[in-house]
């Protein structure tokens, strides 16, 4: 597995962060992990699954804990935890550097930052900033476009119409992520995220007429930098000898970095509205995550499925609420 880094100068950039010292330039320092430490156990002299690559916060407890030392003690205590070189140090709540880690720091090449946010705020906002930064990750070819608040993942050959149909969306309201080359990160064990590399965000390509930029011709509105993928479209040609699934009673799903997501293939072939025919995929996708499915309803009027309640007494069950 790929192991990805992120810049110790676009932490304390995105995070303005305070250095109070740098070894070096922030831009040659990386963080490969998102795990963070907060370190009074490992001060205290227990130090046996201490982890180097994590960055460690200083609160209020750790400050009065080395502050409480004696000056030979303090010494000693803080030299053993900063000679394993953790990652980084930041210190919350603005509180003063204590005299030991000011002195000895430099001494073994570790950073040390400030913030003012509390302890507990800073590191949840650190831990979710570096589980998207270092997060799992690759790239496919296709289109994503935001419809009705689902993230959309198209896909399909080359020339079979996906820039044509987020277009479309576009101009009906909804707005592009990205197109051609859809970077994939997995933020969560079930949360895949898509957005477009820097060099090609907002840009679309259409045959016959070139590359246009969507954000300057439909205006802001129209684009977003990253979206959760909600569902996966694949645009294929109409092939008459292929069965295509007319009920959708059952969902299918596809494996994107091991997480399942809702699958669909939609025929193409002249006189489809693609357009139209996505926004309704979305909105009956986002019903079904509610509990609803259209297909076995229809089943159950029929009388050929009963594990479903029909939609009038779920309107009743909610109504008792």
């Amino acid at each position: 597995m790929a192991t990805y880094s992120v810049s110790l100068a676009k932490i304390i950039k995105d995070h303005q962060f305070e250095p109070l010292f740098l070894p070096k330039d922030p831009t040659e320092i990386f963080i490969t992990t998102p795990d963070v430490h907060r370190p009074g156990l490992t001060i205290a002299g227990y130090d046996s699954f201490f982890d180097c690559t994590r960055i460690n916060f200083l609160g209020k407890a750790e400050i009065e804990f080395v502050n409480s030392f004696s000056d030979e003690e303090g010494k000693v205590k803080v030299e053993k935890y900063l000679s394993k070189q953790p990652a980084c140090i930041i210190i919350s709540r603005n509180l003063d550097c204590p005299k030991f880690i000011a002195e000895l720091a430099p001494v073994y090449g570790v950073p040390v930052l400030k913030t003012s946010d509390s302890t507990s705020r800073s590191m949840a906002a650190l831990i979710a900033y570096l589980n998207v930064e270092l997060a799992e990750r690759i790239t496919r070819h296709g289109v994503f476009v935001e419809v009705y608040g689902e993230g959309v993942l198209i896909l399909g050959d080359s020339g079979v119409g996906k820039s044509e149909t987020a277009v479309e969306l576009i101009k009906r309201g909804h707005r592009l992520i990205a197109d051609d080359a859809v970077e994939i990160k997995k933020t969560g064990a079930k949360t895949i995220v898509g957005s477009a590399p820097d060099n090609i965000r907002h840009f679309i390509e259409l045959r016959g007429i070139g590359i246009i930029n969507a954000r300057r011709i439909f205006g802001m509105g129209s684009v977003k930098l990253n979206e959760k993928i909600d569902m996966v479209i694949q645009l294929e040609p109409w092939d008459s000898e292929k069965v295509y699934d007319r009920m959708g009673i059952e969902n299918e799903y596809t494996d994107i970095l091991g997480v399942h997501v809702p699958y669909t293939v939609v025929p193409v072939k002249p006189g489809r509205n693609l357009a139209v025919i996505i926004e309704v995929a979305a909105m009956n996708n986002r019903q079904k995550k509610m509990g609803y499915n259209a297909a076995r309803e229809l089943m159950h009027n029929l009388g050929m499925v009963d594990d479903i309640i029909p939609q009038d007494d779920e309107i009743k069950l909610w109504g008792n609420f």
